[in-house]
């Protein structure tokens, strides 16, 4: 049986504050492409992988309770990525199929099924898309907003890391139900993406902010002006949440009575080994506001009704989805690290093959 090379994105140490590229080693070990006879495994070609904000989590020294899913040191990183079946001891997936689920940072993956979410059956759009748009990002961006944010039409809607691989989607999908959208992002080019690409009414630099009050106040008003408004004295219905910290507590003072904020992420926290405080948290009581956290596997159920709705938007140029690629493993590293400041513009992708 054949022996082929078989690069890895390996976690080098457990990671304390923000991650560095030297927290990982590109090696290269080897595979034989072949199941081991009686194997109910499935052997795969691994595409494209995301990198996504929460695996900086997984890189922390676990306390508390174990957790299944978190990194050790010495082995492969995980993630969502989509992949093409070489062989399968599984009646679910013959050779040739494409899928997307969980998978390691490396070429070829021999993985138990149950890693495996989904098989593609939509090809006519990228298969990137199932990093992002058709995968974790979408359904959490989809669940969020409409399950746990119980979007009404015409909710005012405000998005942190708006520009990010869910926040993109929030704001647009928001649109689609007649909503006011505001976004917050890192840079200009970043904002600009909120109203020229995505249809948001308005965004704001939080960067360039020292008062994120004042700015989330002067961004909701501009909104309005655009629509010849001069006030918005109802506040905010729907926070969806990806950032945390000072931006929340900016949040809780503009948030309209019985307000939703439904919690995806708290980017601003990961790499603080003393995490911000929150001081203006009473206010969930006095508006009487649900503040609720939730993960994509929750959800993940959803996935057939959520192409339902996603794919006839998508092909009819109604939702659009900017991603960053990055080529190569070697570059795995730097794509991930990038995350934390801001060196991404929309979905990050990792290409590992394009076969």
């Amino acid at each position: 049986m054949a022996q082929v090379r078989n690069k890895q994105v390996l976690l080098r140490n457990h990671v304390t504050g923000f991650p560095k590229e030297s927290d990982m080693n590109i090696v290269e070990s080897t595979i034989t492409l072949k199941l081991p006879q009686g194997s109910n495994h499935v052997l795969l070609k691994n595409l494209y992988l995301s990198c996504d904000p929460y695996m900086r989590n997984l890189m922390n020294k676990p306390e508390g309770p174990p957790n299944s899913r978190a990194y050790t040191p010495g082995s492969p990183l995980t993630g969502y990525g989509v992949s093409k079946v070489l062989e399968s001891g599984h009646p679910n997936y013959k050779e040739g199929d494409l899928v997307w689920g969980f998978t390691n940072w490396e070429e070829y993956s021999l993985l138990s099924s149950a890693q495996i979410l989904f098989k593609i059956e939509h090809t006519d759009v990228p298969l990137t898309y199932y990093t992002g748009i058709l995968g974790m990002p979408g359904v959490t961006a989809y669940a969020g907003l409409f399950e746990v944010g119980s979007l009404q039409k015409g909710d005012k809607v405000f998005v942190s890391a708006a520009s990010g691989a869910v926040g993109q989607l929030v704001g647009q999908f928001a649109k689609l139900n007649d909503c006011y959208v505001v976004g917050s992002a890192g840079s200009k080019e970043k904002v600009d993406l909120l109203t020229d690409k995505f249809g948001f009414d308005g965004g704001f630099n939080y960067k360039e902010e020292p008062d994120l009050d004042a700015a989330l106040k002067r961004s909701i008003l501009n909104m309005y002006v655009i629509i010849q408004i001069r006030h918005f004295p109802e506040g905010i219905d729907v926070y969806f949440e990806n950032v945390g910290g000072k931006t929340l507590d900016a949040v809780l003072l503009n948030m309209r009575l019985h307000g939703r904020i439904p919690v995806c992420g708290m980017i601003s926290q990961y790499n603080l080994t003393e995490h911000e405080g929150v001081t203006n948290l009473a206010q969930i009581i006095y508006k009487r506001v649900r503040l609720q956290g939730f993960n994509f596997m929750d959800w993940v159920h959803l996935y057939p009704k959520f192409l339902d709705f996603l794919l006839p938007n998508i092909r009819e140029g109604k939702v659009v989805y900017v991603e960053d690629i990055a080529e190569g493993l070697e570059n795995g590293p730097s794509a991930l690290v990038g995350l934390f400041s801001g060196r991404n513009v929309g979905k990050q992708v990792l290409v590992v093959s394009h076969e």
